[in-house]
C-alpha cells in the first residue's frame, strides 16, 4: 500500500534547481527516524546513511525541478525569463507558474500562429501587474518560478508536475523505511541541480566514494500514439535501465536487478532511453569508476504540467529496491 499522503506532499513542495532546501527539509522530516546518519553537504545534497556491513552503495534521486528565472521586467510589467533545465516552448505556453513568495502568473507568447515557431526568448510571464513599478514589488531579477499545479491521485495513477524526479526521491524514502537487513553500507543521496547538469550527484559521489551506484528517476513511456518505440511502457512494472545518453549501465548491476525482480516476484521491464540522463551519469565516472545502474518509472508527458505514472509501477520500484538492497551482488 503506497503512502499517498507523502506522495502528494513530496510532489507539492517547490524546489527549482539551486533552491532545494525546502524539499530537502520535507524529505528529512519523513525519513530521519529510519536513518543512522543524516547530513547536508555544501552544495545542498541531503545524504542519509543506513549502515550495513557490505560495500558502499550510493543511491541517488534528484530533488530539483525545472523552472524559469526572471531576466528582465519591461515597462508594461511583463517578466521575461530564461529556462532552468529543459523546457519546451510548445508545452509551457499558457501554463500557470508560481514564485517562491506565492506570486502567480501565466506564460504567454504573442501571436502563436504556428506552434512550431515558438521560442523561449519570445515568451514572457504575466503576473497581472499594471506596469514595471508594480511588477517589481512582486518579483525581481533572478527570482525563479515553477509550474503551479496540484497532484491528482486516483486508484490507478498520479498526474502532477515534477514526478521528475520527486518520484525517485519517494521510492528511495519508502524503500529506506522497509529495509531490514541491508547487504550494503547504504548512502541515500537526495541530490541537487540534476536538471542543469548532474551537479549534485557529481560532488556527492566524490565525497561518498561508493563501490556501487544506483539512481532513481523517471523515463519516457513509449506507449502513446505514434511515439518512438522503445521497450518501456506505462503499467509495465519497474524499469531496469540498460542505457541512456549519460550512462551504459554496468552489466553486473543490470543482472542483479533482474535477478532480484524475479526472486521477489516483482513485475519489471527493461529500459532504453535515447536522450536524457540521470544521476548515474555522474556517479559511474567518479574517481576510478563505479559500477552503476538505474531503476526508473515509465512516465508519460515528462517535463510537462501533467506528468503521469501508474501507481502499480511505483510500488514495483519500491519492492525491487528493497530486494536489491538486501541482496548481495554476485
Amino acid at each position: 500500500m503506497l503512502n499517498i499522503e507523502f506522495l502528494k506532499k513530496i510532489c507539492s513542495v517547490k524546489g527549482p534547481s539551486g533552491e532545494e532546501a525546502d524539499i530537502a527539509g520535507c524529505i528529512l522530516n519523513e525519513i530521519k527516524d529510519y536513518a543512522d546518519e543524516c547530513s547536508t553537504d555544501a552544495l545542498g545534497n541531503l545524504i542519509v546513511r543506513k549502515k550495513g556491513a557490505g560495500k558502499k552503495m550510493m543511491l541517488a534521486g534528484h530533488m530539483d525541478q525545472i523552472g524559469m528565472m526572471v531576466t528582465h521586467i519591461d515597462k508594461e510589467g511583463f517578466a521575461w525569463f530564461t529556462n532552468i533545465g529543459g523546457l519546451s516552448p510548445t508545452i509551457i505556453h499558457s501554463c500557470r507558474v508560481v514564485f517562491s513568495n506565492g506570486v502567480t502568473g501565466t506564460v504567454r507568447c504573442e501571436r502563436l500562429d504556428d506552434p512550431n515557431k515558438a521560442a523561449l526568448q519570445n515568451m514572457y510571464i504575466d503576473i497581472g501587474a499594471a506596469d514595471r513599478e508594480e511588477a517589481e514589488k512582486l518579483v525581481k531579477i533572478g527570482d525563479s518560478c515553477v509550474y503551479c499545479e496540484e497532484p491528482i491521485v486516483d486508484n490507478y495513477k498520479i498526474m502532477t508536475p515534477y514526478l521528475d524526479d520527486r518520484i525517485g526521491c519517494y521510492i528511495m524514502a519508502e524503500a529506506l523505511k522497509k529495509i531490514a537487513k541491508p547487504a550494503f553500507d547504504l548512502y541515500f543521496v537526495f541530490t541537487v541541480q540534476e536538471e542543469v547538469g548532474l551537479r549534485g550527484a557529481k560532488t556527492a559521489a566524490y565525497s561518498v566514494d561508493p563501490d556501487y551506484g544506483l539512481a532513481f528517476d523517471v523515463t519516457i513511456s513509449a506507449d502513446t500514439p505514434k511515439c518512438r518505440k522503445l521497450p518501456q511502457k506505462y503499467g509495465g512494472g519497474a524499469c531496469i535501465k540498460i542505457k541512456d545518453s549519460s550512462v551504459l549501465c554496468h552489466p553486473a548491476i543490470v543482472r542483479h536487478l533482474e535477478r532480484c525482480a524475479k526472486e521477489a516476484g516483482v513485475k519489471y521491464q527493461f529500459e532504453i532511453l535515447e536522450a536524457g540522463g540521470t544521476d548515474s551519469g555522474a556517479i559511474h565516472v567518479n574517481r576510478g569508476g563505479v559500477p552503476s545502474g538505474v531503476i526508473s518509472v515509465a512516465t508519460r508527458y515528462v517535463h510537462s504540467m501533467n506528468e503521469m505514472a501508474r501507481l502499480s509501477d511505483i510500488s514495483d520500484c519500491i519492492d525491487l529496491t528493497v530486494k536489491a538492497l538486501e541482496t548481495e551482488i554476485e
